[in-house]
């Protein structure tokens, strides 16, 4: 595992305690294991996990057959999750966004978010290889303990979409590049 930031930080729980809160933002590609870190990360004390498939599948479960029926309802989801979000900041709760952060577009909704407060922020970035995803996914899948499951072609469909972050963005950024998190 190479990390931009040092292990410290992101494993200490003073962090999350002392200063200003951070918004803990998740980019991956799909089954890259974003929502187990988010797990990892939000069990420190100060913070509070925030899992879009879990609303998601409450709000508009039935309703979502498809990528593009996906994109609708995390739409309609992020307008009303933005402002909570900002006023758990404000109230000094630091957030693990387990939502992906995976275009620019998503990732410039999130900055939006902290910069608007004030907060801090980490992208965690799960950088693996589409074949590990892949494999993630039909494991996934098979043990159908996951909200969704996706099919090989909205894998590809979902991948397709995604662009890593880069530099120019000026994201703090943690790299994580091995499929043990």
């Amino acid at each position: 595992m190479s990390l931009s930031t040092s292990d410290q930080d992101r494993r200490s729980p003073a962090h999350a305690l002392v200063g200003q809160p951070v918004l803990h933002m998740l980019c991956g590609k799909i089954a890259s294991g974003k929502s187990t870190l988010a797990a990892e990360l939000a069990r420190k004390p100060g913070m509070v996990l925030i899992a879009e498939d879990e609303w998601l599948s409450v709000l508009f479960g039935d309703q979502m057959h498809t990528v593009s029926d996906y994109v609708h309802a995390s739409r309609k989801l992020r307008d009303v999750m933005g402002p909570h979000v900002s006023m758990l900041l404000m109230s000094g709760v630091s957030v693990v966004l387990d939502f992906p952060a995976n275009t620019r577009v998503l990732r410039g909704w999130m900055r939006d978010i902290y910069e608007e407060v004030g907060a801090g922020h980490k992208l965690h970035f799960l950088d693996l290889e589409e074949d590990i995803c892949k494999q993630r996914l039909h494991a996934r899948n098979q043990a159908g303990e996951h909200q969704f499951s996706a099919s090989d072609a909205q894998f590809h469909q979902i991948c397709a979409a995604f662009q890593p972050p880069i530099a120019a963005e000026g994201f703090d950024v943690i790299t994580y590049d091995t499929d043990t998190i």
